[in-house]
């Protein structure tokens, strides 16, 4: 058995998220304190108690979803002996690069919060209301999301492959006339489903170089270390330990791609077979499915959570 952890991005949230972690396990709570002190905020209460809107605002989700992930890996390590030290690997998807970083010791909780807190903010105001839109292509495969981006560019505006998530589920990101103009062209060509998203902004394009730039400026100022384990970048899907690279992949991640596909792929094939998704939901679990079947996948979301993954880990 050779293991990874994976970290899951925004859309994952939901009110409540790790509080039966924090109400279990000290070292769970104590995570949730910490990130409430770096961003002088009881984002723990937004989060257990709060409004789905207000958890929903692109700067508290991207630190709330950290707080989960790095809480769910350190109960995991207090309580059970496992930590990041026992993967080949750690990945998130999106912001959830963050929560693998924090989580391998590469970024300390506090420093994430604040950075999650600035890169929700910049992506948020990057791009104004309206003006920006994401799009769902379902069936589709990587030649036909580049035809629909350069569909969509005609109309003079941005649009850019964002996600690639799984075999036949892609998302691409633009002015909201390219992204129209992106899906008119899908649905002409053969692509099983195209859809706009509800989505605040259109992360991951060009579009979004206000945010990345001040991304550089704040990582810029922040102390990267050689993380315990390899991180799979987004950008690169492909591993990575020099800070300083760290630091340059997580400025492009902005405006980038994120080659989920790739990133699992490259991780079967050095042999991982066991993943385990730390924090919320099971987006990552489920998508894995359809780009590695023989892949193991756990949640690592709740106490429950992480005694059947120990045990799993204990057998095998």
């Amino acid at each position: 058995m050779t293991l990874a952890f994976i970290f899951p991005g925004q859309g994952s949230q939901e009110i409540g998220m790790g509080k039966a972690l924090a109400d279990a396990f000290p070292a769970a709570k104590a995570v949730f304190e910490e990130v409430d002190a770096a961003l002088s905020q009881k984002l723990s209460s937004v989060m257990w108690e709060g409004d789905i809107a207000e958890l929903t605002l692109t700067a508290n989700t991207q630190p709330a979803l950290m707080a989960h992930s790095v809480a769910a890996m350190r109960a995991l390590e207090a309580h059970f002996g496992i930590s990041a030290k026992d993967a080949a690997f750690v990945a998130g998807h999106s912001l959830g690069e963050y929560s693998a970083l924090a989580s391998a010791g590469s970024i300390s909780v506090s420093d994430t919060a604040r950075l999650l807190r600035i890169r929700g903010n910049a992506m948020q105001s990057a791009v104004q209301p309206g003006q920006g839109a994401m799009a769902a292509l379902l069936g589709a495969d990587y030649a036909q999301a580049e035809a629909a981006c350069a569909a969509g560019r005609e109309t003079g505006g941005a649009c850019d492959i964002a996600n690639d998530n799984a075999p036949g589920q892609l998302v691409i990101s633009g002015t909201k006339a390219a992204i129209d103009a992106a899906i008119v062209w899908s649905q002409a060509n053969g692509v099983k489903k195209a859809m706009a998203l509800n989505v605040s902004a259109p992360f991951h394009c060009a579009l979004m170089q206000p945010a990345a730039d001040a991304m550089a400026a704040a990582l810029a100022d922040t102390e990267i270390k050689a993380p315990a384990v390899p991180l799979v970048a987004n950008v690169s899907a492909s591993a990575v330990t020099d800070p300083e690279t760290i630091r340059q992949n997580l400025v492009k991640q902005v405006t980038g791609r994120v080659r989920w596909t790739e990133s699992v792929q490259y991780m079967v094939g050095q042999g991982v077979t066991m993943t385990g998704e730390a924090g919320a939901g099971k987006v990552l679990t489920v998508m894995q499915r359809r780009i590695e079947k023989s892949l193991n996948g756990f949640t690592l979301g709740t106490p429950e959570d992480l005694e059947a993954f120990a045990k799993a880990i204990k057998e095998s």
